[in-house]
Formats: structure tokens, C-alpha cells, sequence
């Protein structure tokens, strides 16, 4: 596994601001659907928890032209690691600003990956307190389970679409002391990266944006807990109209059960039933999957991960999803680029299908 001389100094991913053109749309699908509770309105943004989350939100909804993500924000294990995190940014010549505004959170560092996307780093946190109606009577839960959706426990992890995934993946190692846990290669060409600051599978990755120009998000997760909370949640979101993707089934990398959806204003999201492997050697080495075995590391129980959105789109995206699914029908291994592609300003597939 990758050597982080810096290993802890991260303790978790603590919260993810998504950007939605259908505000309402979206959380009424976080509240409705995966039971997340609003702890805070401002401006035109809202703030959710899931009922094991820690801290006051974990996702803030804010109204915008695109979807996509606002920012993602890790939580360091001290004061002092926050201080040599910046340091090591810093060092390097890695812009950053230090903020501090964001509701129940303090002093922030706020920098953009080798690709753009907006990370921030923190300590100061909030404990969430509930209310006596919502206190539950197991201690280690913050609040009680609620009594609506299929409820997520916790925000779990963020998967980043990058141009370049070895120096966004070599940026999280050198400066933030993430680990590797296992990538995919096409050639010498790294595609996938999953990496980790604890003993999980993976708290961020990063795969390869095929078709963008690069800083999108392909996902955000949260956790559920079993695989049968997924089949009940792809049930639900069935009978109400909500856009799976893929699943449920379990990938072979990380080997955590997944269910992908579209909310309504155009992210994707993971449920993410189970934790999947559990990382307890510290000396482990890296796996690394070809991509002549990439249909077991994405799918173990056979599911095909469609090629026409899986490995295309990411948000913001210049097209919506429905068009972009037109448009990249025919996108995959072996394929030619969508026929419409060059008669537009947008971003056309990348080589031939299979990633380059």
C-alpha cells in the first residue's frame, strides 16, 4: 500500500455541500426518501443529518444553475494536524484560504485539488445535540432513527471524477497522509484510485472523467447498513419514480454493497449497505485491478454498471441527464464516439470506448 509518513492526521470525511437547479426536488429526496433530518436553513441553502452523523450536518443542499458539488470538507484528528496539513499544502505552493463560516463548524482551510475540486480541512466541530424529542435511549446514537424513508446513518464517502487521477490521488497521499487501498489500470494509465485515511475501504476516490474537461463529482455516499435496506430502498424508489442507475449488488473493489440513483436535480448518489473490507494491516499493500477484471471489481453479483452514464457522467455536466444518456448510448469498449458529438461545443468521449 502507498507509504503516508502522515497516516491519521485525517480522521473522516465530515460533510458535502451539493449544488441542485431543483432545490425543493432534492430535499424533499434526501427527507422523504433517505429520512435526513433538516437542521438549518440559510439563504438558499438547507442543512441535513443523517441520525448517526455527529455533527449538525453532513450535507448542505444550495440552490444553483448546475448540479455538482460546492465543496467536501475532511475533519483532521487535531488542531495541531489541521495546522501541518495546511502547512504541507502550503509548502507546495497550493493556494488556500482560511474561512470561517460555515453553520456549526469553525476555522476551515479551503484549497482546490491538482484537478479543482474545492476540499476543505477542519477541526473545530460542533457535537450535535438533539432535542429531548428526538434523544434516543442507545447512547452512541446522536439522535433516534426516524420514522420516514429507508433511513441513512451517516454520510460515507466521495468519489471524485478527475482528467488526471495519479496527481489528485498523489495530492491526497502527500498532503492529507491518505492511503491507496487498491486502484484500477488501463495500461500504465491509472482510471480508478480509492484511498483512505482509517481502516475503511475508502472515505475518497477518484476515477477517470472520460468525457469532461475534469473537477466533477461523480457521487457522494451514505451508509445504510444492510444489503436488504438497499433492495427496500430501490423498491421505494421504483414505486416513486427516482432513477436507478445500477444495483443493488456488491463491487468487487472495496467490497461494499451498492445501490446508485440520480436525485432529482441531477447528482448521483451511492447507498452504501455494509462497510465492505476493513483495512486493519497496516502494511498492506496497494491491490490493483486490470481492466480485463473491471467487471468483477465494479460488480461481483454480475450487475452491468452502464458504461453510457457510469464512466461519463459527472456533475456539473453541460447536458442533462436524459440528454446525456442520448448522447452516449453507443459509449463503451469497442465503440465509437456518440455520432452527435461533433456536430456540438461539448465534450466528446474520450479514444474509442474503454478508457485510455
Amino acid at each position: 500500500m502507498s507509504e503516508n509518513l502522515d497516516r491519521f492526521e485525517i480522521a473522516h470525511l465530515a460533510r458535502v455541500e451539493l449544488f441542485s437547479p431543483k432545490p425543493q426536488e432534492t430535499l424533499d429526496f434526501f427527507t422523504r426518501f433517505l429520512g435526513m433530518y433538516v437542521t438549518q436553513r440559510e439563504g438558499q441553502s438547507v442543512y441535513l443529518r443523517g441520525y448517526e452523523d455527529p455533527y449538525p450536518w453532513s450535507l448542505k443542499i444550495t440552490e444553483s444553475d448546475q448540479p455538482g458539488m460546492g465543496h467536501a470538507a475532511l475533519r483532521t484528528s487535531s488542531p495541531e494536524a489541521l495546522e501541518r496539513r495546511a502547512r504541507s499544502l502550503k509548502d507546495a505552493n497550493v493556494d488556500g484560504t482560511w474561512t470561517d463560516d460555515q453553520f456549526g463548524y469553525g476555522k476551515t482551510y479551503e484549497y482546490q485539488t491538482p484537478d479543482g475540486h474545492n476540499i476543505s480541512l477542519l477541526w473545530e466541530a460542533e457535537k450535535y445535540v438533539a432535542p429531548p424529542e428526538l434523544q434516543s435511549k442507545i447512547l452512541s446514537r446522536p439522535s433516534k432513527k426516524p420514522l420516514q424513508g429507508v433511513p441513512v446513518k451517516r454520510i460515507d464517502h466521495l468519489n471524485l471524477m478527475a482528467s488526471d487521477v495519479t496527481a489528485v490521488k498523489k495530492s491526497f497521499e502527500r498532503h492529507l497522509g491518505f492511503r491507496t487501498t487498491e486502484r484500477v489500470v488501463d495500461g500504465e494509465v491509472e482510471i480508478g484510485a480509492w484511498m483512505s485515511s482509517n481502516i475503511l475501504g475508502h472515505e475518497v476516490a477518484c476515477m477517470r472523467d472520460m468525457t469532461g474537461p475534469g473537477g466533477r463529482l461523480h457521487h457522494v455516499a451514505f451508509y445504510y447498513g444492510t444489503g436488504q435496506h438497499n433492495v427496500d430502498a430501490a423498491e421505494m424508489f421504483r414505486d416513486y419514480d427516482i432513477q436507478i442507475e445500477a444495483g443493488p449488488d456488491r463491487h468487487g473493489i472495496t467490497q461494499g454493497q451498492f445501490l446508485y440513483v440520480f436525485e432529482p436535480g441531477g447528482n448521483r448518489i451511492e447507498l452504501f449497505g455494509e462497510p465492505g473490507f476493513l483495512h486493519l494491516d497496516p502494511s498492506a499493500e496497494t491491490k490493483t485491478w486490470e481492466m480485463s477484471d473491471i467487471d468483477t471489481g465494479l460488480a461481483i453479483g454480475g450487475a452491468k454498471l452502464p458504461w453510457e452514464t457510469y464512466f461519463t457522467y459527472g456533475t456539473p455536466n453541460p447536458l442533462a441527464l436524459d440528454r446525456h444518456i442520448e448522447e452516449y448510448a453507443h459509449f463503451g469498449p469497442g465503440a465509437a464516439p456518440a455520432p452527435e458529438a461533433a456536430d456540438t461545443d461539448e465534450p466528446a468521449p474520450v479514444g474509442a470506448g474503454a478508457p485510455a
